[in-house]
């Protein structure tokens, strides 16, 4: 099967549109359109996806902004697939990377986390004093980090939320980080084990921060000429991405050539000194920002960064999808099929199998559409709106069988007895088929000895056994009888006061006894 990368966008209605916006796939080299589901509006950070993989579909939540529902489709059909109650508006949403568990924040600063599959709610609780503004879960899944209106991160670990004998207790983050001063805007999380990765935050105040999340210390801070409103990490964490409303797209490397003349390596990492390393990004004072600037020239809403690294995805509030490549920052293509639409997602995955329209999944020539049916999507059950501690004893979740396989790949992976013993003979017994050129028959007869001479060596083992039973019996039964007389001639005095001694070997001592006898 063919991979190819395409690009998942969301739109939502501006004031100058009208009816609802639309979740949509495109090339990303060409820009064309895969697929389009409809009737959803999502904002900016809540709309969460899950590819098709592990012989599973895939599915996208899309949490509604007027109303408390949350719209659930799968790649295998255009149409809305589930449509889940929630127990209140959520301002944003995200979803682990196994797609296990789902998350949303509210506008009063509450946290709610289910499990998709059973649709447990396994806790709510108040995180910030104001409304969360984004989530995002590491990437190993083992903590949720927030980002509120209160200008405050807090990180949570996921081990304690799903603790059983906690759910009575307000949750305790893992750490809080309170450095910015204004609300927080974006999160991103870098690649590792929690807590060992770091993490990006930006906020109205005109900084990106990074963090340690296992020493709970801010490493560095970047601060620019206006507020930032979303970032785009490189998976390398060797440079990052932050876009202002104005249109401002300023590149940060977080590395740079050392100042030492005769230094062995010509590069070093950029900050981490600290609260006082703060690193001054000025668009317009400094030759080398100005390189890394990219202008776009209309309020940005969101950002990303291809599978390969090699491009960069802006979107708009005007409905335009800019594609750049980071190397040049050259303009490569423009999608403005969204004209009158915000983009308030982007994201890049590889192309599903089970795509709606372009089914292609079998192993041999062509694909019939029926073959999506042998790719069930994973199991999204409606979330609970109030936590029930019956349903969570019960836990019952929806496990997701393997598929049989069909005739063709059957057909494809068939391997008869024969095949098996021929290669057995070829990678095992080698030295001896070169020889006498054995065959499968040969090898089955030769089993057939093997089987009759290990029966016949049980059959004298057991002899064996029978004739060292009765030499033990026997030679016990002889110690014993033995013990028995001597004691009982030990009993018995001759008349003249000396012991009588029956071994030959007590002869000495004997006369020995008498001697001293006579002397005394």
């Amino acid at each position: 099967m063919h991979l190819q990368e395409i690009v998942l966008c969301s739109t939502a209605p501006t004031s100058a549109a009208s009816g609802p916006g639309a979740i949509v796939l495109h090339d990303i080299q060409t820009g064309s359109t895969f697929a389009s589901f409809k009737q959803t509006s999502a904002r900016t950070n809540s709309t969460a996806v899950v590819p098709t993989r592990d012989g599973q579909g895939g599915f996208i939540l899309s949490a509604q902004p007027e109303k408390s529902i949350m719209n659930v489709y799968n790649f295998q059909k255009d149409q809305l697939s589930l449509k889940i109650v929630l127990p209140e508006k959520l301002s944003c949403v995200t979803v682990d990377s196994k797609g296990d568990y789902c998350a949303g924040g509210t506008a009063q600063g509450r946290i709610y986390i289910w499990e998709i599959a059973s649709g447990i709610m396994y806790h709510a609780w108040d995180a910030h004093y104001r409304q969360v503004n984004v989530l995002r879960f590491t990437h190993d899944s083992a903590a949720l980090v927030s980002g509120s209106e209160d200008s405050a991160v807090s990180v949570w670990s996921i081990s304690s939320l799903l603790d059983d004998g906690s759910q009575n207790d307000l949750p305790s983050p893992f750490c809080t980080l309170t450095d910015h001063t204004l609300p927080v805007t974006d999160i991103l999380c870098g690649i590792g084990l929690f807590p060992t990765c770091r993490i990006l935050t930006a906020s109205v105040d005109h900084s990106v921060k990074l963090w340690d999340l296992s020493s709970h210390t801010l490493l560095t801070t970047f601060q620019f000429p206006h507020p930032i409103k979303v970032l785009a990490w490189d998976v390398t964490e060797r440079l990052f991405f932050a876009a202002s409303e104005d249109g401002s797209i300023h590149q940060v490397n977080l590395f740079r050539q050392r100042e030492e003349k005769f230094a062995r390596n010509g590069l070093e990492a950029v900050g981490g000194a600290g609260v006082t390393d703060i690193i001054r990004i000025d668009g317009e004072g400094q030759e080398n920002s100005r390189k890394r600037l990219i202008s776009v020239s209309q309020p940005i809403t969101t950002l990303a960064i291809s599978l390969t690294s090699s491009l960069l995805l802006v979107g708009t509030a005007t409905g335009l999808i800019q594609i750049y490549d980071i190397a040049s920052h050259q303009l490569l293509r423009t999608i403005s099929t969204h004209k009158g639409f915000s983009i308030t997602h982007l994201s890049t995955m590889l192309k599903p199998p089970d795509l709606v329209g372009h089914v292609s999944l079998s192993l041999g020539t062509g694909s019939t559409p029926d073959a999506r049916e042998s790719i069930p999507v994973k199991p999204v059950t409606p979330f609970q709106r109030m936590r029930d501690p019956k349903a969570r004893e019960l836990h019952e979740v929806a496990i997701m069988l393997p598929a049989q396989p069909s005739r063709s790949t059957e057909a494809f992976f068939e391997y008869s007895t024969d095949e098996l013993l021929r290669d057995h003979a070829v990678f095992v017994k080698a030295a001896d088929i070169a020889g006498s050129g054995t065959t499968g028959v040969s090898l089955q007869s030769r089993v057939t000895e093997l089987e009759s001479e290990v029966s016949k060596l049980r059959e004298q083992l057991g002899k064996a056994k029978g004739i060292n039973d009765t030499m033990w019996e026997t030679i016990v039964q002889k110690m014993v009888t033995e013990t028995k007389e001597g004691k009982g001639k030990g009993k018995g005095a001759s008349d003249d006061g000396f012991v009588a001694l029956d071994d030959e070997d007590d002869d000495s001592e004997g006369v020995s006894r008498r001697r001293k006898r006579t002397r005394s």
